[in-house]
This record gives C-alpha cells, sequence and structure tokens, in this order.
C-alpha cells in the first residue's frame, strides 16, 4: 500500500477515534443544560449508561462480522449508526427521546473503537505500531482535555444539540478518508462461504446487555437476579459456541494462555482505572472543596502519563518482552493506587495528582503491550474478535467496577452519616448538590463522603494488585518472535498487515 494511502487511513482512523473517545466528556458538560429544558433529572444517569451498555455490548460483534466482511463495509456501517444516532440526539424533546438516541448513537460507536484498532493492526507491521502508538493514544488525552471545555464552549455560546451535531461533519469526513482509501485483503473466489453464527451473536449481545444493566446499580433488587441471568446466558452462548461451525466468540481463543491473561488484565485493570477515576472528580469537588474545572483537572496527570508511558512502553517492545513492560505497568498501577486508600479532607491535591499519574503510567504501559502481543500472535482470521474482545474486557471491568465502588459508597456514606446523628435517609444524588455548590459544607457530610471515596480507592487497590497477580501468569517471551511464528504458520514471509497495492 502507498505511503499516501497509509496517511490517509491513519488521519481518517486518528478521526474517528477523537469523535468516539470525545463523546462522553463532551455530553457529561452540556447534562445540566440538557435536564434543565427536557426534564427528567431522575433519568440523568441513563444519558451515559444506555450508550455505555450499547457500546460495550456491541464491541466483540463487530470484530466478527469484520472478520467475515471485511473491515470496509463493517465501518462504514458503524459511522452510519453513529453519525444518525448523533443528529436524532439533536433533535430529542424529551428525556426518553435522547436515551433512545443516545443507545443508538452507543451502537455505532461500539463498532468504530474496536474496527480503528483492528484496522491498525492489518495496515501495519510490528515495528510501525510500536512507533505509531503514541499517535493514537495521544487521542485520548486530547480529547479529555478538550471534551469538556467544547462542550462547555458549544453550550454557553450556541445550543445543546450542538453537541450532538458537532459529530457529523468530521464523522463524514472520517467515513470518506477510510471508505476511498483503505483496500481489503483481497479473499479467495473460491473460498466457501460461511455462515452466519446469528444464534451466538444474539446470545452474546443479550448476555452482554444484561451482565452491563446488573453491574450499573449492584444495590438495585433487580441486580442479583439480571447477573444470575447474564451468567445463564453465557453459559448457553458457550455451548452454542462448541457446535457453531463459525463460531462468533471463538472458543479456541480462550484456550491461548497470553489471550487468557490478557483478558483478565482488562478486566481487572478497567476495574482499577475506570472505575476509579470516575469518583476522583467527586472526591476532589465534594470532600476538597474545589470547583468543578478543578475537579475535572484533576485527572490531567493520569492522561497525560498514560499518553507518555504508551509511547515509551510500545517502543521497548521491540527490544523487551511484553510481560516484563506489563508487569513494570501494573506495579506502577498497584503503587499509585495503595496511598489513595487512605485519602481523607486533608489529602494533599499535588499527591493526589501524584498517584493518579502513577495509575495513568501504568495503564500506558500495560494495555498497549497485550493488545500488540495479541494482535501479533493470533491468527489473521482472528484478528478482529481477538482484539474487540480485549476491549471488551476493559468495558466490561470498567462497569464493574462503578457497580461495586458506587454500593461501597453508598453504603459507607449512609452507616457514616447514621453514626454522625445526620439522617441517613438523605440519598447519595442528594449529596452532590450542596457538596458541588456550597464549598462551606457541613463536616459530618464532606466526611462522611471523604470516608465513602477511600472505600472505593479500596476496591481499586485490590483490583490492581489482581491484576499484577494476573499478569505475571503470562508466557514469557517477545512480540517479534510471536509474530514471526504467526507469519510462519500462516506460510508469508511478509510483516502482518503490510500489503502491496493490487
Amino acid at each position: 500500500m502507498s505511503s499516501q494511502r497509509t496517511i490517509l487511513i491513519t488521519a481518517g482512523l486518528m478521526l474517528s477515534l477523537f469523535l468516539v473517545s470525545m463523546e462522553s466528556t463532551v455530553v457529561s458538560t452540556g447534562m445540566p443544560t440538557i435536564v434543565s429544558q427536557l426534564g427528567g433529572l431522575e433519568s440523568y444517569s441513563w444519558v451515559f449508561t444506555a450508550f455505555t451498555l450499547a457500546s460495550t455490548a456491541m464491541v466483540p460483534l463487530y470484530g466478527k462480522l469484520s472478520d467475515l466482511f471485511g473491515r470496509r463495509p463493517v465501518f462504514l456501517a458503524a459511522m452510519a449508526i453513529f453519525l444518525v444516532g448523533s443528529a436524532l440526539c439533536g433533535l430529542a424533546a424529551t428525556m426518553p427521546q435522547l436515551i433512545a438516541f443516545r443507545a443508538l448513537q452507543g451502537i455505532g460507536a461500539g463498532g468504530l473503537l474496536p474496527l480503528v484498532f483492528i484496522i491498525i493492526g492489518d495496515l501495519f507491521s510490528l515495528e510501525q505500531r510500536a512507533r505509531l502508538q503514541g499517535l493514537f493514544s495521544g487521542v485520548w488525552g486530547v480529547s479529555s482535555i478538550i471534551g469538556p471545555l467544547l462542550g462547555g464552549f458549544i453550550v454557553d455560546r450556541v445550543s445543546w444539540q450542538w453537541i450532538f451535531w458537532i459529530n457529523i461533519v468530521p464523522g463524514l469526513v472520517a467515513t470518506a478518508i477510510v471508505w476511498f482509501a483503505w483496500i481489503d485483503r483481497a479473499r479467495a473466489h473460491d473460498a466457501p462461504k460461511r455462515p452466519i453464527d446469528y444464534a451466538g451473536s444474539a446470545l452474546l449481545t443479550a448476555g452482554s446487555v444484561a451482565l452491563l444493566l446488573s453491574l450499573t446499580d449492584l444495590s438495585a433488587s433487580w441486580a442479583l437476579p439480571t447477573l444470575l441471568g447474564a451468567l445463564a446466558i453465557f453459559g448457553a452462548l458457550i455451548w452454542v459456541e462448541r457446535r457453531a461451525s463459525d463460531p462468533i466468540l471463538p472458543i479456541g481463543l480462550f484456550r491461548d494462555r497470553m489471550f487468557v491473561v490478557a483478558c483478565g488484565h482488562g478486566i481487572l485493570a478497567g476495574c482499577a482505572v475506570f472505575g476509579g477515576a470516575t469518583f476522583v472528580p467527586l472526591y476532589v469537588q465534594g470532600v476538597l472543596g474545589t470547583s468543578a474545572t478543578e475537579a475535572g483537572a484533576a485527572l490531567m496527570p493520569m492522561l497525560l502519563a498514560w499518553v507518555f508511558s504508551s509511547i515509551i512502553g510500545t517502543r521497548m517492545l521491540l527490544r523487551a518482552g511484553y510481560r516484563t513492560i506489563a508487569l513494570a505497568g501494573m506495579a506502577a498501577l498497584v503503587i499509585g493506587s495503595f496511598p489513595l486508600m487512605f485519602v481523607n479532607t486533608q489529602t494533599n491535591r499535588l499527591l493526589l495528582m501524584i498517584y493518579l499519574g502513577l495509575m495513568g503510567f501504568g495503564m500506558g504501559f500495560s494495555i498497549p503491550a497485550f493488545l500488540i502481543a495479541v494482535q501479533s500472535s493470533v491468527e489473521r482470521s482472528k484478528l478482529g474478535t481477538a482484539t474487540s474482545t480485549l476491549q471488551f474486557s476493559r468495558s466490561i471491568g470498567g462497569a464493574f467496577g462503578i457497580g461495586i465502588m458506587g454500593a461501597v459508597l453508598s453504603a459507607t456514606v449512609t452507616s457514616r452519616l447514621t453514626a454522625a446523628g445526620v439522617d441517613a435517609s438523605v440519598s447519595l444524588n442528594s449529596l452532590l448538590d450542596p457538596l458541588g455548590e456550597d464549598m462551606a459544607v457541613n463536616d459530618a457530610l464532606r466526611t462522611a463522603l471523604g470516608a465513602g471515596i477511600s472505600g472505593v480507592f479500596v476496591v481499586a487497590f485490590i483490583a490492581a494488585a489482581l491484576g499484577l497477580l494476573v499478569t505475571l501468569l503470562a508466557p514469557r517471551g517477545l512480540v517479534a518472535q510471536a509474530a514471526a511464528e504467526r507469519r510462519r504458520e500462516e506460510g508469508t514471509t511478509q510483516p502482518p498487515g503490510v500489503r502491496h497495492e493490487a
């Protein structure tokens, strides 16, 4: 493939990744205004939950579809759904409509995120991916910084509808670039058509939605029955996939030690970081008594360290074992999460940012190491499924972490308020208003919330420590060796993903 095409495709993929990664931060800034106009404060969280449920549940499905039908048509379908959902979100007249359209938008986003990294795995060799990983990691950091600022500017100067409509033009540009520049791998004309695993697709989607739904509020009465239902659906999925001629989720992947360890790492690291990071702004604003802007800025060290370490870590993959790099990252994650268990109303903000920076450093080292290692070792026919499953594991881990941490926070706050003689019937949501608007908050409320956040970080530390233990089980070896072995097995001397133009 010519260098001009490669540059164009890379630009289109980065633009697509930017749109998806910025979506949550842009919307969160505009939600107070949206609620004031549409009403439905009780449904506030479902604007985010609907997007997360839909996008996470669809990730594995898109990976398999791209293996079956090619990357280009599936990318086009995902982007079309995402843009239609974005347009409809801006036209929503009620909160239920907005939630429904956010779910549609999430269905599209659930395809864009894995397809970006799948195409990267197809397009670039190991050495090229190691050099370019920093660019794609940088997209996350930039979107996390620009998202809240752009969302605030749009709400203040234009209208909240443009938070969604702003996706349309860049999305069309990214689609045009990928559609005309990307060339799918040629397929043999006499190759037998593989049947689509409809039963597996339905079970995987239903099980993922049920699991994520149960994790959104672990204290709810319906959480346990929904969780048991999800486990039953996944049991049926395993039974179906073992008998499918071309399964949507190849069970054989889970016989590979590296892949299993990578998924286990994704769940536990996602739980520690994505779960913990969700509650950092609440702690900084509510317990330390800062402004909303300062609360959002508290996460910047984590994001910047993540980008910086991913650049360094991926370059080290060319010389050091992926297991060594992943272990170093997980050690940093454990060290950073440990002191967070002891945060209180007097914690120094500079120290807090250092701890969060260590956690970001750990993720930047470990996540790309496992991703590139898996992409370099699995069969090309399973590349899309393997990549999307890894991302799915991190999303599930984050949802699981938020669910457990939310339950711990609520229970701790309630018990501390009761012990302090404060009305324990006050809900956690009710605590946010005085903490967010009045800096001279009641000491009992601030102390109770501080204790609850401390409990949240205990969960994060336990998940990080378990993630380190799981990473110790990873097989030794260099990624370059795994890539060479895969090329020999597939009967090619060409580096993975590097093709000549037809």
